[in-house]
């Protein structure tokens, strides 16, 4: 006689980080391509990475990510970026998209989580540089972004890191209208 087992979780709730507007900026490149952002291993995963602190991590549970963190991250930032640069198109790496991009943003992630005294926080770097080799700078600036947390339930961290995606891509803008314009080449 079998017996059959049965799971006696539920499944997660699913957040996903949204897009927040910011203020639209003239100039820049005509085209500017969003690379898949590079995320450290430790946030990489289904759950949401609530904290890292006394060297282990705590996992938000019952909660996860929508979609891979690194696609979600690109996703928002490509979407809040196109906000601030509306005289550009702003597409990420594997969007189905013939054109060439005249810019591309990079971004790595190292901390995208609460810290111990309450914040939401975004750390890592972001490099923005045009087409050509050697022409015009490559941007590379350390990222630490972060904004108090008003509780500690999930939604609240998920609007934070929300808002921070904003703030990079506000400074991605600032960054990418600081690039020379050149003309499109075949």
């Amino acid at each position: 006689m079998g017996t059959a087992l049965t799971a006696c979780g539920s499944d997660p709730t699913l957040y996903s980080v949204a897009s927040v507007p910011g203020v639209a900026q003239s100039g820049g490149p005509v085209t500017v391509e969003v690379r898949t952002p590079v995320v450290t291993a430790s946030l990489d995963r289904d759950e949401i990475v609530r904290q890292d602190k006394d060297y282990k991590l705590e996992i938000a549970k019952g909660n996860a990510w929508s979609e891979p963190i690194g696609d979600m991250i690109g996703r928002v930032l490509t979407h809040d970026l196109a906000q601030r640069l509306p005289g550009s198109t702003v597409f990420a790496q594997n969007d189905a998209v013939s054109t060439k991009a005249q810019a591309f943003v990079e971004v790595t992630i190292t901390a995208f989580n609460a810290d111990q005294q309450g914040n939401a926080l975004l750390t890592g770097s972001l490099s923005v540089h045009g087409d050509k080799p050697g022409i015009g700078p490559n941007l590379t600036v350390p990222v630490q972004l972060q904004a108090h947390l008003d509780n500690k339930r999930a939604n609240t961290l998920v609007a934070g890191l929300s808002t921070l995606t904003g703030q990079l891509a506000d400074l991605a803008a600032q960054k990418i209208r600081a690039l020379p314009v050149l003309p499109i080449t075949p």
